[in-house]
């Protein structure tokens, strides 16, 4: 039963025209404008909440997440607290919170949204005046102080706990009411029977609520699985079916056809999305060559990302790729493999893309009357113009939305942005949102390697995904302390993409790790995180840098490239030198195990060893316990041995318990306890998976 604000917070005034009026309401009267009132059950720094309540959280269908806030009152009556989820339809979806910290006034609860849409949360502090009644009845009875005093304010309180969803006989109450106004029996053997574990059960199912004070409706959205969990697989079409010629010494291009024949090995391996490289018509002014070479020969592709030629811009596909007929067999195909289509969205343009004669206004000039070119300095990309979304904002958006459109009525449903920390955030905020109103199921990744600030505000301006620092977080102290940023605060807004490997990132631990390091970053980046990408050719572990570059030498971005997919499959002559299989294993474990579908569940563990990087997931699926464990020497040049020490409370065991811990990759088992002991590196295996079974 509730006792509104409205209501309990009436108050005796004296005579005169304010004798009705709330608390609320001449706290209203005497506040400055926007300044908040306290409810009259205090609720402060609730979390998460993102930017003070001005940007969305967001979370997906099921995933469960704290919500926390600060309740208290005068004085030493009882309070309680309450989240309350409603959903898109304006129905409330109650969860009770329990105290964290009692001497600090901490509440907190687990809560979950069944369905993607808009919501809102908000917690709910109310007096509880059975929780005070109880501790002060219990107190005073026993000891005989006021006993007859007290059981009548219990019976008047019970009393007053019926209402017409519990009439009389339809609950304990009214026995318990009975046994308090008994007076032919002793103190304490009516209170006891008022205070039964069934009296208290019930009142946790059916609490009394008084003094509700709600804080204000935030804003929660709720999206698809895949924006939180999914694995990708980037590939670049035009290197799919190439071949070359060596009599003619010129190089056949693959289509969007022949790309479409390597979707069933991507899905037998376990992906969920297949991520295309921009497939629009490729500008020939500035045109680089191989290695990002200035000057580019007969024969070279040039780069995806210098989008346009006088074929077309955005909205139009590179004529040696094919058509849209094409490009829509080649999502068919996706579909039937169980695959969702992500494609590169690079909003710049190559010195012949049609904006530069129909838009000048749509790129930046400089003093000398040319067009600007993108940098980062010190590189230099003469073959890309940036483009320049203040001089005409409403054109300019207005075109970046058809453009977007042209794509997702051809079946794409994910977005991979290129750079989108080179855009205004409220442009993204803006295209997002619109895109949103009428395709919700649509997810966008930014691949923003920049500042922090800019990372976290695109994730906040609406990127479902972000890729992340992890390409460089080796030691163990980087990797604990990055998951605990992104695990933490910051995944009510922003969720990590973790890649080993990009077509432009090949980091020096790649280069000279060797296939210890290719196995454990693919391992890490796999269950760390729900969300993680592979790049093609990770499979072969393609690990030659070019000079003074921390990328691929060679690199697909400027040239075909054939890998001779049919030397690797069965009865081909490198058959098993590869990690197909290990990619594999590691997404069929990820599919069979919920907790590895969530972010904020992780947990670390320590071990002796500094190399050694020890966390745990886990998550309860209709009643049964889902616990991942995974141990990794982090040093791909040494064999390591450790003894590790666990968390057993966050295992979901006790610190005396032992249990069986089969890992995953190899089919051991061996029975564990708190303390571990551990040999890996290149001499056995980088890394276990354990799957932890109680005993």
């Amino acid at each position: 039963m509730d006792l509104e604000a409205s209501g309990a917070d009436s108050v005796a005034t004296a005579p005169g025209p304010q004798a009705t009026a709330t608390p609320l309401e001449l706290l209203a009267k005497a506040l400055p404008e926007g300044v908040l009132p306290f409810g009259r059950i205090p609720v402060v720094n609730v979390q998460p909440l993102v930017d003070g309540g001005a940007r969305p959280a967001k979370s997906v269908e099921h995933e469960e997440f704290v919500v926390a806030a600060q309740v208290f009152r005068e004085g030493h009556d009882a309070v309680s607290a309450t989240v309350v989820l409603t959903d898109p339809e304006g129905t409330d979806h109650h969860f009770p919170m329990s105290v964290d910290n009692a001497g600090l006034n901490w509440w907190s609860a687990r809560v979950s949204a069944d369905r993607p849409g808009w919501w809102t949360y908000r917690v709910e502090g109310w007096s509880d005046p059975w929780a005070t009644w109880l501790h002060d009845a219990t107190i005073k009875v026993e000891a005989g102080i006021d006993a007859e005093l007290m059981l009548q304010e219990g019976a008047l309180l019970l009393e007053r706990t019926r209402d017409d969803r519990h009439p009389s006989g339809a609950c304990p109450v009214d026995d318990a009411v009975t046994a308090l106004r008994d007076t032919t029996s002793s103190p304490v053997s009516r209170l006891r029977t008022a205070t039964s574990p069934l009296m208290q059960e019930w009142f946790k199912a059916h609490p009394h609520r008084e003094m509700v004070s709600p804080t204000p409706a935030y804003r929660l959205l709720v999206e698809r699985e895949l924006a939180l969990f999914g694995a990708w697989y980037e590939i670049f079409p035009r290197s799919e079916g190439a071949w070359y010629d060596d009599q003619s010494g010129q190089w056949h291009g693959g289509t969007l056809r022949t790309a479409a024949e390597r979707l069933r090995a991507i899905a037998g391996m376990g992906f969920d999305v297949v991520y295309l490289t921009p497939v629009s018509p490729i500008g020939t002014t500035a045109r680089k060559g191989r290695n990002n070479a200035l000057d580019a020969v007969d024969g070279d592709p040039g780069s995806p990302y210098a989008i346009g030629s006088p074929d077309g811009g955005h909205d139009a596909i590179h004529r040696d790729l094919g058509t849209f007929d094409d490009f829509d067999v080649f999502v068919h195909a996706a579909r039937r493999n169980g695959l969702e289509v992500a494609i590169d969205i690079a909003l710049q343009a190559s010195p012949d893309h049609p904006y530069v004669e129909t838009h000048p206004e749509w790129f930046t000039t400089r003093a000398d009357g040319t067009i600007a070119y993108a940098e980062n300095p010190p590189k230099k990309y003469q073959d890309i113009y940036p483009l320049n979304f203040d001089n005409d904002p409403a054109g300019s958006y207005a075109e970046m939305r058809r453009v977007i459109q042209v794509w997702i009525d051809h079946g794409v449903t994910l977005f991979r942005v290129d750079n989108p920390h080179t855009k205004p955030i409220q442009f993204w905020q803006w295209l997002i949102a619109d895109v949103g109103k009428d395709h919700p199921e649509i997810i966008w990744l930014a691949e923003a390697f920049t500042k922090p600030a800019m990372m976290h505000s695109l994730g906040k301006a609406g990127f479902q995904q972000s890729y992340t620092y992890y390409a460089w977080r080796n030691m163990r102290w980087e990797l604990e302390a990055y998951l605990r940023e992104l695990a933490g605060e910051a995944s009510a807004y922003m969720r990590p993409s973790f890649w080993p490997t990009t077509h432009d990132i090949l980091t020096p631990y790649m280069q000279y790790g060797g296939p210890t390091a290719w196995t454990l970053r693919a391992a890490l980046a796999a269950t760390l995180v729900p969300t993680y990408g592979i790049y093609a050719g990770y499979e072969l572990m393609e690990n030659v840098a070019r000079q003074g570059a921390e990328e691929q030498v060679d690199n697909e971005k400027y040239q075909y490239k054939d890998r001779h997919w049919e030397h690797y499959e069965p009865g081909g002559p490198k058959e098993g030198q590869n990690l197909t299989a290990y990619l594999t294993k590691l997404n069929a474990i990820r599919r069979a195990h919920p907790a590895l579908r969530w972010l904020r569940n992780i947990a670390f563990h320590t071990a002796q060893d500094e190399n050694i990087l020890v966390f745990s997931k886990t998550r309860v699926v209709d009643g049964r316990r889902d616990t991942i464990l995974v141990v990794a020497n982090l040093d791909p040049h040494a064999t390591r041995s450790s003894v590790v020490d666990l968390d057993m409370p966050a295992l979901g065991l006790g610190w005396d318990d032992t249990f069986r811990a089969r890992d995953l990759i190899t089919e051991q088992t061996w029975i564990w306890r708190q303390q571990a002991f551990v040999r890996l590196g290149p001499e056995t295996h980088p890394v276990h998976i354990i799957e932890v079974r109680s005993i």
